[in-house]
């Protein structure tokens, strides 16, 4: 019989093992976040965009997200998979996995990048983008090259979990790092130097995108625990079947977050402009501006709950295939403990320092309506982080057993039923003050069936 590989992952201390496979993926995420969170903060301190580009980089935000939902749905449902195959030793069912992912990735990115192109007013107006002329005028122009860049957005971030599922959580991390820093290396010069506005932060993007995909190549021509083959490449429709459906919850995590900042964009756009102070035209851009600056804060905190939970999927992956659930379980404990910590860092940092959080994007060139509107966003918007990142790895955490229907559903429930529904329920009754409450009700209430599932998951792992 075939020796079987990664046997490390069932001997190892979890603890070593969580600090080997989280702290990378964790990384890798934050870099990923950073992309956009760069752009905003260079395009924030250039005194001739300012806010209005501010804005447009908040309306272009969503739409990349949907490129990211797809290709961590590929990649992460690869990654669980890969996992699984490798722990049962079926190497045949994971090399061809591997090659089915990347073949799916360029078909799907080309056909993303064409739809983009052909009906980006259109999906630049359904996102907020016409909150003003300027505003509008920016989003085009950085949408327009954001569009180029994403086959090679999508093949890195499909890519990256497939490395890990491999036994290399530190290559994928470098590949990622290695593209943000060629961005916030470019960001200033194109920006300030060149003056190549919005264009010049979408171009440095695409360049560090190019560079991570370069990289991703590489790897998978010198996997270690997988070697592909040419016959590993083709959609391989069995298998494809049984790999998406693990990134599903990965996918609908993504895409509903798309769905709930589609709904709190537009919520803002119609309730800014029947307050006294942002429906004036030239403050009309401050609460689209301010919500994005706070989302991506959010973003933050949020890639590294999910960095921590996605990390863990090969070693929970690996041992529920290879039968051991004790283990598996212990993880799930050490998980939830420390998923709670990092949002509770976060809840002291948005409650004691908004101002200083603002600061960094440009407020000192700003009217204080920013400022002020920024600090309360800041403490009410983001008041229930812990609770948001323990319902987050509860639900990767199921991705990673094989539970995927439980875990798609749970994700509906969180950012389409409640993201999106109180959303557009509680404005009706507190203006634009509702869209701030949508964000912590939401959690709360997703928190009270996240501990249901806890305990049932704790249940099944014992029997």
């Amino acid at each position: 019989m075939e020796k079987k590989s990664n046997t490390f992952l069932e001997t190892e201390p979890l603890g070593t093992l969580m600090r080997k496979y989280a702290v990378p993926c964790i990384i890798s995420l934050l870099v990923a976040a950073l992309y956009n969170i760069v752009d905003q903060i260079f395009i924030a301190n250039a005194d001739y965009l300012g806010s209005y580009g501010n804005a447009a980089n908040t309306v272009v935000f969503p739409l990349t997200v949907v490129a990211l939902s797809l290709a961590v749905m590929i990649g992460d449902g690869c990654c669980a998979f890969v996992s699984i195959s490798l722990g049962a030793n079926k190497k045949q069912d994971a090399h061809k996995s591997i090659g089915s992912a990347v073949v799916l990735c360029v078909i799907i990115s080309v056909i993303l990048t064409a739809v983009y192109l052909i009906f980006q007013e259109q999906i630049l107006t359904m996102f907020g983008g016409r909150v003003n002329e300027d505003t509008f005028y920016h989003a085009k122009e950085y949408f327009f090259w954001i569009t180029i860049g994403v086959p090679f957005y999508m093949f890195g971030q499909a890519m990256n979990p497939i490395i890990r599922s491999d036994g290399s959580p530190k290559f994928a991390m470098f590949a990622t790092l290695g593209g943000a820093l060629t961005n916030i290396i470019l960001d200033p010069i194109f920006i300030f130097i060149f003056k190549w506005g919005m264009m010049g932060a979408a171009v440095a993007t695409i360049l560090g995108q190019i560079l991570t995909a370069i990289l991703s190549i590489w790897y998978l021509l010198h996997m270690k625990a997988v070697k592909l083959e040419k016959s590993s490449f083709g959609i391989h429709g069995k298998l494809a079947k049984k790999y998406l459906p693990l990134g599903i919850c990965s996918f609908l995590s993504q895409i509903s977050l798309v769905a709930a900042m589609a709904a709190i964009q537009n919520m803002t756009l119609k309730y800014g402009a029947l307050d006294p102070i942002f429906g004036q035209t030239e403050y009309a851009q401050i609460p689209m501006a301010v919500l994005g600056i706070v989302m991506k804060f959010f973003q933050i905190v949020i890639s590294i709950a999910v960095g921590m939970s996605a990390g863990c999927i090969p070693i929970v992956g690996y041992n529920v295939g290879a039968g051991r659930k004790d283990r598996a379980s212990q993880l799930f404990t050490r998980l939830l403990i420390a998923e709670f910590l990092v949002g509770l860092a976060a809840l002291f940092i948005v409650e004691l320092f908004p101002r200083q959080l603002i600061g960094i994007f440009g407020a000192s060139n700003e009217s204080t309506y920013y400022t002020d509107f920024a600090i309360k966003c800041f403490r009410i918007y983001l008041c229930l982080m812990p609770l948001a990142t323990v319902n987050k790895a509860t639900f990767i955490y199921l991705q990673s057993l094989g539970k995927a229907f439980l875990s798609t559903m749970l994700s509906l429930v969180r950012e389409v039923v409640f993201g999106v529904g109180f959303a557009l329920i509680l404005p009706v009754f507190f203006g634009l003050n509702g869209v701030l409450y949508s964000m912590p009700v939401s959690d709360i209430l997703t928190f009270v069936i996240s501990a249901i599932v806890i305990a049932y998951t704790y249940k099944t792992l014992k029997n």
